[in-house]
């Protein structure tokens, strides 16, 4: 069994691993002492963005607990209190409404996980589209269209929507008010991983699906734009309270799959950020630097969050995801990990 056996001196750490002595010198382990305290959401398309950096933090010698599963109102108190230092999993402008008022004086949002990252919008089954010529949310109007979306026999649509506490939970209730559709929609707020599983099994079995989603997300993976399902419009751009100031990110162009181009999302087009505790921030430049630099192609969270739907979404399984991703990316682990360490100098 391999030996590990850390003697800490003042300014140096001396690791004798297989009987190989390596020196590590205090500067590389900036965190050593710091038990961090992180969190993450409670949708888990974005536990891996939550895992890549907690390992950051340990490599850098912090000690982090297990991250705490919150919903976005809860971490945003959370994180004003000092109560959690962190998430991965801010969205912004589609969060501001759920910020409490000290926000901008107890929190900070910094980086850029995916800049522009996170599109939603509606999308259904292309082969309907095409049958009942679907263009927008409107069209659920229709008493043909109701009555081929209906699968419980209420005489309205059904429409895999989002849980209760989410920023898309607002926004969705907001277009069923804007657009009188609360008669001829039925948006299911159940478990979304439950609800979306449901939706492939119907398109597998022929039936018409007809869902929210957002990127990124496993459900871009299993339901390919453009060729199983297509981006639908709203009826118009009517913003709500949290979405005003945003409208021109609300009207998409070049969406691959849309039915339309440009597409009326009828979703701001936000930005995926860490969000920290300002305090924490302060006492952490290493940590700080790296939430700066950390940043995440879209299509490798999408590859991530594909194995964990068909499986592979236990914490042990995530972690060796974490590993393939920093092998397969280790000159930008490197240099991410240089940057937080220069930053606490």
């Amino acid at each position: 069994m391999m030996m590990k056996k850390f003697v800490i001196s003042a300014a140096i750490a001396l690791l004798t691993v297989g009987g190989t002595a390596l020196t590590t010198s205090a500067a590389d382990m900036p965190g050593e002492g710091v038990t961090l305290n992180p969190a993450r959401a409670t949708w888990n398309t974005g536990f891996f963005q939550e895992a890549l950096i907690r390992r950051a933090m340990e490599t850098l010698g912090y000690t982090a607990n297990a991250p705490k599963d919150l919903t976005n109102p809860i971490f945003y108190k959370s994180v004003t209190l000092a109560d959690v230092d962190y998430w991965a999993n801010g969205w912004f402008p589609m969060h501001n409404a759920q910020l409490p008022k000290d926000f901008d004086e107890k929190a900070e949002k910094i980086g850029f996980v995916a800049k522009a990252g996170g599109m939603g919008g509606y999308l259904v089954s292309k082969r309907d589209v095409e049958k009942f010529d679907i263009k927008s949310l409107e069209d659920f109007k229709r008493d043909d269209v109701k009555k081929a979306f209906d699968s419980n026999g209420d005489g309205k649509a059904d429409l895999t929507a989002c849980p209760p506490g989410w920023g898309c939970e607002k926004v969705i209730d907001h277009h069923l008010n804007a657009y009188g559709l609360n008669d001829h929609i039925n948006a299911s707020k159940a478990s979304y991983e439950a609800g979306m599983a449901s939706a492939l099994g119907n398109y597998k079995d022929g039936k018409p699906v007809f869902f929210y989603t957002w990127t990124p997300n496993w459900t871009v993976y299993k339901f390919k734009p453009g060729e199983d399902v297509m981006w639908i419009n709203v009826p118009e751009i009517n913003a709500s309270d949290a979405q005003k100031g945003f409208e021109d990110r609300m009207e998409v162009s070049g969406v691959v799959g849309a039915v339309s181009d440009p597409v009326k999302l009828g979703f701001v087009a936000s930005d995926i950020r860490v969000v920290a505790n300002k305090e924490f921030l302060a006492a952490n430049p290493a940590a700080k630097r790296f939430f700066e630099v950390f940043t995440l192609p879209l299509a490798d969270i999408n590859a991530q969050n594909t194995r964990m739907n068909e499986g592979e979404k236990s914490e042990k399984d995530i972690e060796r995801h974490v590993d393939e991703w920093i092998a397969n990316n280790q000159e930008t682990w490197n240099g991410w990990l240089e940057e937080a360490r220069k930053a606490a100098m």
